[in-house]
């Protein structure tokens, strides 16, 4: 196992919990205290954990109030993967809808690898990413841009959105839940994910494992209007993630086909 994936899982062990002493970390992962020490030294220093006497205790942010630049060292290796698969499934000569959030900013690294392709970006990170890169055709929904998020919305953003068409919207989620179905944490962030739906001719959701069973404040969509979701195969595991195997069941029998990476 990686460093960066052992990181990870370091961090689901402790946020599944609550609190998690190094002994018992040590057991599940297969490595020494020593090494585990070390590593909840790395997420503390992060902000995802807080060492106590013999252990840690998750401090991870509630997804709304954390910002972009709280929340994108919380399972970048696991992100990263998910950009990865998801970039495959993309059609070289698209037209992409990318939507603002943590993960997609690492969909964003491996679109160039699916050139050539028009790609519209709802956040000034995945612009940044996809700036001058050969085969990218650029463009920038306007928009007020959220303090903390960098996420464009408000009425611009939703007046472009509705001039334009795609072929695919990649669209990031603050949850997916069996009854709710995909929902958000702002309204304003909601709002142009409705729009990306109508606008586009699939759509594609990434999110990792610990979205599942997540009911946030707006409600997106029903899960059928998502064409294919992907997400970690931590979803699979009831241990870290109680939502995960029911949500995905929900998922499947709405008929949305589903990716674990």
């Amino acid at each position: 196992m990686s460093v960066a994936n052992r990181l990870d899982l370091t961090l689901r062990l402790v946020q599944g919990s609550g609190r998690m002493a190094v002994s018992e970390l040590a057991q599940r992962l297969g490595v020494s205290e020593m090494t585990v020490r070390r590593d909840l030294d790395t997420l503390e220093r992060q902000g995802l954990v807080r060492r106590v006497h013999g252990g840690a205790v998750a401090t991870r942010p509630r997804e709304e109030g954390g910002g972009f630049a709280t929340r994108e060292y919380w399972q970048a290796a696991t992100k990263d993967r998910l950009g990865a698969a998801l970039a495959t499934l993309i059609e070289p000569g698209s037209r992409v809808l990318l939507d603002a959030g943590t993960t997609t900013v690492h969909v964003a690294d491996h679109l160039a690898a699916r050139a050539p392709l028009t790609v519209a970006v709802l956040s000034l990170q995945a612009a940044q990413r996809l700036a001058d890169r050969p085969g990218i055709d650029l463009l920038v929904i306007g928009g007020r841009s959220r303090p903390g998020e960098r996420s464009l919305v408000g009425p611009l953003a939703l007046r472009t959105l509705e001039s334009l068409t795609f072929d695919c919207f990649v669209m990031s989620i603050g949850g997916v839940h069996a009854e709710q179905g995909w929902t958000e944490f702002s309204l304003d962030d909601a709002a142009v994910k409705q729009a990306g739906l109508a606008q586009s001719g699939r759509t594609v959701a990434v999110a990792d494992a610990t979205k599942l069973g997540v009911r946030a404040f707006s409600r997106v969509a029903p899960l059928d209007a998502v064409h294919t979701f992907v997400t970690d195969d931590a979803a699979r595991d009831p241990a870290t993630h109680p939502s995960g195997p029911p949500t995905l069941t929900a998922l499947r029998d709405a008929g949305v086909e589903t990716l674990l990476a």
